[in-house]
């Protein structure tokens, strides 16, 4: 499954949410992607337009210039296992992203940078 999207919003700890880690977008078609955990919680949160959310383990995100693939096994994409999301977030707040993305899959999910 492939989304675009303008950027990727990145909040590495939401203390207004009990420090909730949170990435998300919206698709250029209007679906939403987001995915969260909190610092105490064993599992990952994610949810994918209008469904409902799912908690998930042992997932692999990727982030390389321009791209962030998620991967996640039971076809929990759509069907697929594989969630590719272009985007054209700005160089200045790939930081933020990836502090995110370390906060969520930390102790249960790995995450591969290519930049």
């Amino acid at each position: 499954m492939k989304f675009e999207t303008l950027l990727l919003m990145a909040n590495p700890r939401d203390e207004e949410e009990e420090d909730m880690a949170l990435l998300c977008c919206y698709a250029t078609t209007g679906e939403l992607f987001l995915m969260t955990r909190f610092p105490e919680d064993d599992e990952i949160e994610i949810t994918l337009g209008e469904d409902d959310p799912v908690l998930v383990r042992d997932i692999k995100v990727s982030v390389e210039p321009g791209l962030l693939k998620v991967e996640a096994t039971g076809g929990l994409f759509h069907g697929s296992d594989l969630l590719e999301i272009e985007h054209d977030t700005d160089a200045a707040d790939m930081p933020d992203v990836l502090e995110t993305l370390e906060n969520v899959l930390r102790d249960t999910g790995t995450l591969v940078k290519a930049l």
